[in-house]
């Protein structure tokens, strides 16, 4: 088994389990709440703090290009040279993008230690630093998307051959 399709079982097992999180903290809520009317509010949060994870996380690591919902009108009647330039456009768009927030991310993710949650009392920079692994995920898959592109690859064609299962959207 390569290193990627391993990665991808991973990040597939951290998005499950993710979402099994959401599942008990919501169970657990309504039995609390409503079979020993005992209400807490760590469930809620718990659920938030694993949405959040689970959309950031899935998006970065488990969508893969053919599952991203895209506006392809542009490049759905034109030839292949025109999808690569246009690829190549929205790859060098989104990499200079997520680049130059970089920093501004950081510096509010690093900010936000000031912020404690209500009920875990965790810092708010540990629930956010999601975002940066995101943007960096999204630099490094569009960098790879940029490098196919300019060996000729048609994204049309390329489904899939990203090393982190996504891609640019136009």
């Amino acid at each position: 088994m390569t290193f990627m399709r391993t990665f991808s079982r991973i990040a597939e097992a951290v998005a499950a389990a993710l979402l099994a999180i959401i599942f008990v903290a919501f169970i657990l809520q309504i039995v609390l709440r409503y079979v020993f009317n005992w209400p807490v509010g760590w469930t809620t949060e718990v659920s938030l703090i694993a949405w959040l994870w689970l959309v950031l996380w899935g998006a970065a690591f488990v969508l893969k290009d053919h599952e991203e919902i895209r506006i392809d009108f542009l490049t759905a009647n034109v030839g292949k040279r025109a999808r690569i330039g246009l690829g190549i456009v929205a790859a060098i768009c989104v990499i200079v993008l997520f680049t130059l927030q970089l920093p501004a991310a950081y510096d509010y993710v690093s900010f936000m230690k000031v912020e404690r949650s209500s009920y875990l009392n965790t810092g708010f920079h540990v629930l956010f630093s999601i975002y940066l692994v995101f943007s960096v995920a999204v630099i490094a898959r569009n960098l790879w998307n940029l490098v196919q592109l300019l060996r000729g690859k048609d994204p049309a064609d390329a489904a899939g051959d990203s090393p982190l299962q996504s891609g640019t959207a136009l």
